[in-house]
């Protein structure tokens, strides 16, 4: 999966292109249209390769009992109480699953631009992956640690493009409507 994502690079550095060049063309500013291509392309190239690799059916799929964990930090603890690698592995691999989406969405969208939000959209997007994995019952558990993890991963993510905010928020709106009315 991650060959994949990384061979994919060229063509979502293309689509930055293209979608920045378009929006160029119609009259935005050079920096804002590039800001907001990447953003709109990180999102998806940082968060489809995670969400895809974890909603892969395991061997069982089908036929195992479907597993749900709703008891706080035992998956984790279980986890830490095994191999470094395995650890480390899992851990990291749950803190990245949306931490493109928590860079890259205050970018795209200013509503956003506050680390709760980034929080509760990441909370209820990895709440969404988890009871896909049960219904589709892929052989998977459904973890409410890997709903903590995605969503530390996100918030720590958004944590790190902050400082770009504020630039997200002085873009022009996509929202075509009626000019205001002066005095009124």
């Amino acid at each position: 999966m991650v060959f994949d994502t990384v061979a994919a690079l060229p063509l979502s550095v293309l689509v930055v292109w293209a979608l920045a060049r378009r929006r160029q063309v119609a009259g935005a500013a050079a920096a804002w249209a590039w800001r907001r291509s990447a953003a709109e392309v990180g999102i998806v190239h940082g968060t489809v390769p995670w969400v895809w690799m974890i909603m892969l059916p395991g061997a069982g799929a089908g036929v195992a009992p479907r597993r749900v964990s709703l008891v706080p930090l035992r998956d984790l603890l279980a986890v830490l109480a095994g191999s470094p690698v395995t650890a480390t592995v899992q851990i990291v691999g749950n803190l990245l699953v949306f931490a493109a989406l928590g860079f890259c969405a205050p970018l795209r969208f200013a509503a956003l631009g506050s680390v709760p939000r980034v929080l509760a959209l990441a909370a209820g997007c990895s709440v969404l992956v988890e009871t896909a994995q049960y219904v589709l019952w892929l052989d998977r558990v459904s973890s409410v640690d890997d709903v903590l993890l995605n969503t530390a991963g996100a918030g720590l993510a958004a944590l790190a493009s902050r400082r770009w905010w504020g630039a997200a928020a002085d873009a022009p709106s996509d929202r075509s409507g009626p000019a205001p009315v002066p005095g009124g």
